[in-house]
């Protein structure tokens, strides 16, 4: 069960959600930095298609963003980070919950054996 596609998809999704977060923290720390560009971390495309595929393993990627720059070459935008933010931090709470019934059946399971 915990070699499934459900679970190493999940454990996926939630390297990736995690790596969002670090990648957003740093992104907002950066934000008077001048010639910063902020990252994107990208990898639901590809859990996508390893889990078509039957795997559900997959690493994310941190790539710089190409947005337009303000004066100082320096391209976050406060309010986008803020709503990625929000967004990460609801789809890493939906995994785990997710994570946590495949468990929660586990237990129970070995309490009735």
């Amino acid at each position: 069960m915990l070699d499934s596609v459900t679970h190493v998809a999940l454990n996926s999704a939630l390297d990736g959600l995690a790596m969002r977060q670090r990648v957003i923290a740093d992104n907002i720390a950066n934000i008077q930095t001048p010639g910063f560009r902020a990252g994107r971390v990208a990898f639901e495309g590809a859990l996508a298609d390893a889990v078509r595929n039957g795997s559900g393993a997959v690493s994310a990627t941190v790539q710089r963003s190409l947005e337009p720059t303000r004066e100082d070459g320096n391209n976050v935008n406060l309010d986008t980070e803020t709503l990625l933010n929000i967004d990460t931090n609801l789809r890493y709470q939906l995994a785990t919950q997710a994570v946590d019934g495949t468990f929660s059946k586990i237990r129970t399971a070995m309490r009735t054996a």
